[in-house]
């Protein structure tokens, strides 16, 4: 029914229906440009069914509810015993296991495994970024575990598992186990050293009772957590043992049967991620077991932080297409002024400009995930800069990406019903998470200072697209020339870490993007022809084309 004066015109139409994956030029061209040639097919294939799925009309409805309906805290069962459960919307339990179905935390097992799950995250992450969180603490507890062969032989099989079991059971029993992890304090916050949680040697060889408490907590249903705590040397661990910060492997309900003691003290009221329980948890007299050695724990840790680091910057760019995806299409359908939105000059400069920083988030994270799967010498030095790199630049640039985006929408962004507010709230999140800007700045110079091969890796990089672009190239020198300064260089490290990023996107979208987007991108982030704001892109550029390169079209 509506009145006479109720008629509804001139509005876009849902952005459902479509495949997220094959839509998107520059992750389709990516997965293809360093994929086995021999693979392609059946990765193909693979994605492009998963982005089916991420964007059909139910699977948007499971992010909606997952989000509308927050996870509920349940401390006690109705005669007073301790429980320390989380309820979740079913929603919730849909995303998650798709995305275990999916293959997304297991990216160990097979070939182009990083790449694949890489893309594969980023498409899913389009629906809902809350269920991301435990999803990318699977996947990067791997090589944490492989630091204790018994362990890994124990746990990657259920890591990597296809079955989602969301039953709070013991390990042995379920077919595949989801890890969280607990790092940082309230006294400590990213300054992990300063973690108070202690660690007490047990009679069992290898296990502790830990006793402490952790500021955040993600994904507290979760089979098992990595976490950080201060071991004291026992004399069952030999004359090498050292005393300080360790890293412990604790499950949730121990192999007995009974539940470890997690007590779950709050979950946090957070600005989005809203389908995701973050919370405090305690633990007194905790059983777990140590994973590496001890006084080891930041080394054994922080290929599962570089893992996460990379998910990060994943996650963004997701979040990055898919506001740019309903931009556009938005103004593809939206008329004003006499004609589609999409057509004025104004309008389009806009949304070039953002498609050009969701392309760049895109072929810099893949470039990445393939650099794991490689996996020689080179490669992991090089990831081992450019991820921290990437992870600063990319997550920073979200949130401005996603404000914008919603602008494009006018008021009609600003309204819950269109996701665009979803968005905008997730956008700041992945800054935070695995270390702030500063912590990836700082552990940028460290890497400078400590590791000369990575720079050398990371130049060799910069060195492929050498003559291709003058302007490429005079930042490049540029960038050369602050490395050697090394005058105040803590005051400078953002400064220094963003002109990183900027020229390795800009050398990956020169080698590998097609001509517009490159020009566009040399133009305004390396030839300083750019506004402070989006959509002061020079007119001389073929925006145009640009803007049809983002466009998700509709089956």
């Amino acid at each position: 029914m509506s009145t006479l004066t109720h008629t509804v015109t001139n509005q876009a139409p849902p952005l459902v229906g479509h495949d997220v994956y094959s839509t998107d030029s520059a992750l389709v061209e990516a997965v293809a440009r360093h994929a086995d040639p021999a693979g392609l097919a059946e990765i193909t294939d693979e994605l492009s069914t998963l982005g089916k799925a991420a964007g059909s009309a139910q699977a948007q409805r499971w992010g909606e509810e997952a989000n509308t309906y927050s996870p509920v805290l349940r401390t006690h069962d109705r005669y007073g015993n301790r429980i320390d459960e989380v309820d979740f919307h079913p929603s919730y339990h849909r995303l998650l296991g798709h995305a275990v179905t999916a293959g997304l935390t297991d990216a160990w097992s097979r070939p182009d495994g990083h790449l694949r799950r890489a893309a594969g995250f980023l498409v899913w992450s389009q629906v809902d970024a809350g269920h991301g969180c435990p999803v990318s603490m699977t996947h990067a507890a791997v090589p944490a575990l492989r630091t204790d062969p018994a362990l890994a032989a124990e746990w990657e099989p259920r890591l990597g598992s296809r079955v989602y079991d969301p039953r709070l059971v013991a390990g042995g029993e379920k077919p595949g186990a989801l890890f969280g992890m607990g790092m940082t304090e309230k006294q400590g916050g990213s300054d992990v050293r300063a973690n108070t949680t202690h660690a007490e040697p047990l009679a069992e060889d290898g296990a502790y009772a830990l006793t402490g408490h952790k500021w955040f907590c993600s994904a507290p249903m979760s089979d098992g957590f990595l976490v950080l705590a201060q071991a004291s040397a026992s004399a069952a661990s030999g004359a090498s043992a050292k005393d300080g910060l360790t890293c412990f492997l604790l499950p949730r309900v121990l192999p007995d049967g009974t539940r470890n003691v997690f007590a779950i003290q709050r979950l946090k009221d957070k600005l989005g991620n809203r389908s995701n329980a973050s919370s405090e948890v305690e633990f007194s007299g905790t059983w777990a077991r140590r994973v590496g050695e001890e006084g080891r724990g930041v080394a054994t840790i922080i290929e599962m932080v570089a893992a996460t680091r990379l998910d990060c910057a994943l996650g963004s760019a997701a979040l990055m297409r898919q506001a740019v995806a309903q931009a556009v299409h938005h103004a593809t359908y939206r008329n004003a002024f006499g004609g589609p939105l999409v057509d004025k000059p104004l309008m389009r400069n806009v949304l070039a400009d953002l498609a050009l920083e969701s392309e760049a988030a895109t072929t810099t994270a893949l470039r990445l995930a393939a650099a794991c799967d490689a996996d020689t010498e080179q490669e992991r030095h090089f990831r081992r800069l450019a991820v921290a790199v990437t992870k600063f630049w990319v997550t920073k640039r979200c949130p401005v990406v996603a404000a914008e985006a919603l602008e494009c929408l006018g008021g009609n962004g600003y309204v819950e019903e269109s996701g665009m507010p979803r968005i905008f709230r997730e956008s700041p999140l992945n800054s935070v998470w695995e270390g702030s800007g500063n912590v990836q700045a700082l552990d940028v110079l460290r890497v400078l200072q400590r590791e000369p091969l990575a720079l050398n890796a990371f130049l060799a990089e910069l060195g492929l697209a050498r003559g291709a672009d003058h302007r490429l190239d005079g930042a490049v020198k540029d960038l050369l020339g602050e490395l050697a300064d090394l005058d105040g260089v803590e005051t400078r490290a953002r400064r220094i870490v963003e002109r990183m990023a900027l020229v390795l996107q800009g050398t990956l979208l020169v080698r590998f993007a097609p001509p517009e987007v490159a020009d566009a991108f040399c133009a305004s982030r390396l030839g300083h022809d750019w506004g402070a704001t989006f959509g002061t892109l020079p007119h001389t550029l073929d925006l145009s084309s640009i803007v049809d390169r983002a466009r998700p079209v509709q089956s």
